[in-house]
């Protein structure tokens, strides 16, 4: 048998003959020939089994092999404009490794996505996961490139944590020995802040677990995200990263994924393209007045936004939809921020925050704004969102031991996936989702 040949290096032995290994998506028959679609994870090929080519035995065998039957399929690759690959295999012998034990569940036909949630393992068997599992790799390879480039040193937070950074009401409790509760981490955030006061440009990549009741479509109860921060920085420049940051990683991925966007995942990439420097801002406050102008023009006799309220998922569509990319929206109320956000000078009605929303109706991708760095004012903050100060002595002493400026920020990967394929339900963008309702496969 030859050495196996991957899918997606096929071109390189064009008029060769090569071995492939991978599994059987479909098959189809016209009289004297048979075609197999070979998949390996790199991609599909045709594999064309001509009855003049092979003995009678695998002539007839090709024609009965169940979809997902695990093959190794020798033939010579051939230049074939019609297919997409470009490239078709003439088959001069084929092995079977194995046969289903039973039908594939999940056929050429449309099914329910509650079943195909259950069937989530056998599922990512399909094009079009396959297409966004691609495309999620790249955003991750995106996000590590950008800071690796920086000069940004990767520090792994913990996932047992102590504390909560905003309360513990969204977060899942565990016993840990015989030192009572921790909590799976929501945010790597305050320990970046440390890391970052002894490496300058730091950032933590990995799971994050929000206990949130919520059953959304941008909601997962366990995601990743990439929480940069930079000592010396302040709002102005974490936005600046920001952008920057969002730019790299759509672009990036746009180069080396735009055909399976475009051909798989139907994604209109010109919207994509738009994504580049400078992003519009617009204040907290500005955002209220664009969201009342979008309900008066909806027909509301009276808008229901009003200074203070939040800015929900219907709220930020409405923002997000007069621009052709993202949008960062600065200066919230302080009273809707975390306790370790720093409140404007300026205004210290509002905190230097900042959230990036991204455009067709996805919401949030990025919230992170300038940490307070002032001693005295994290400690009174403290007090006033009723946390104990014995729980976060570590992350005061930040403050204690050469406090100076700092910022970062923080990004949902499948947020990110979502967008930028167009997905409506983040479920599709982790291999395995874990929501209110789902723990399974």
């Amino acid at each position: 048998m030859f050495p196996p040949v991957y899918v997606d290096e096929v071109a390189a032995h064009e008029g060769k003959e090569v071995t492939l290994h991978g599994w059987l998506h479909g098959r189809r028959s016209s009289g004297k020939l048979h075609f197999l679609q070979l998949r390996d994870g790199t991609g599909t090929i045709q594999c064309v089994v001509f009855r003049g080519n092979v003995s009678p035995e695998t002539f007839v065998e090709a024609d009965h092999l169940p979809q997902e039957t695990s093959l190794a399929v020798t033939g010579t690759v051939k230049k074939d404009a019609r297919s997409p690959l470009g490239y078709e295999l003439d088959v001069k012998g084929l092995r079977v490794f194995s046969r289903p034990a039973r039908e594939f569940p999940i056929g050429h036909k449309d099914h329910g996505v509650a079943f195909l949630m259950e069937q989530r393992h056998n599922w990512l068997r399909s094009p079009r996961q396959q297409a966004i599992l691609r495309v999620r790799h790249g955003v991750e390879q995106a996000i590590r490139d950008f800071f690796d480039r920086r000069g940004f040193t990767l520090v792994d937070a913990p996932i047992f944590t102590p504390s909560a950074c905003e309360g513990t009401s969204t977060l899942f409790e565990v016993p840990y020995f015989d030192l009572g509760k921790a909590y799976l981490t929501q945010s790597g955030q305050l320990y970046m802040e440390a890391a970052a006061m002894a490496l300058g440009k730091v950032y933590c990549f990995g799971p994050t677990f929000r206990a949130e009741k919520s059953k959304t479509r941008r909601h997962l109860t366990e995601f990743w995200m990439v929480e940069p921060e930079v000592a010396y920085m302040d709002l102005d420049g974490d936005m600046e990263l920001m952008e920057q940051f969002v730019s790299h990683v759509v672009q990036a991925v746009l180069a080396k994924h735009r055909d399976e966007l475009v051909r798989v995942l139907e994604r209109d990439v010109s919207r994509l393209e738009k994504v580049v420097p400078p992003f519009p801002r617009i204040t907290y406050s500005e955002a209220v007045e664009v969201i009342r102008a979008a309900q008066r023009a909806a027909g509301a006799a009276e808008p229901a936004m009003t200074w203070g309220d939040d800015i929900g998922g219907d709220e930020e569509t409405l923002v997000a939809a007069a621009y052709d990319r993202p949008v960062m929206v600065h200066r919230y109320p302080a009273a809707m921020k975390a306790f370790y956000f720093k409140k404007d000078p300026a205004d210290p009605r509002v905190a230097l925050g900042c959230d990036v929303l991204a455009p067709e109706g996805y919401g949030e991708i990025i919230g992170g704004g300038q940490r307070e760095d002032d001693l005295a004012t994290l400690e009174a903050a403290l007090d006033q969102h009723q946390l104990p100060h014995q729980a976060f002595e570590w992350y005061l002493d930040v403050r204690r031991y050469g406090s100076v400026p700092h910022a970062g920020f923080g990004m949902g990967v499948e947020r990110c996936v979502a967008w930028i394929c167009g997905l409506h339900h983040v479920r599709e963008t982790i291999p395995f989702a874990r929501m209110m309702e789902r723990i399974t496969p």
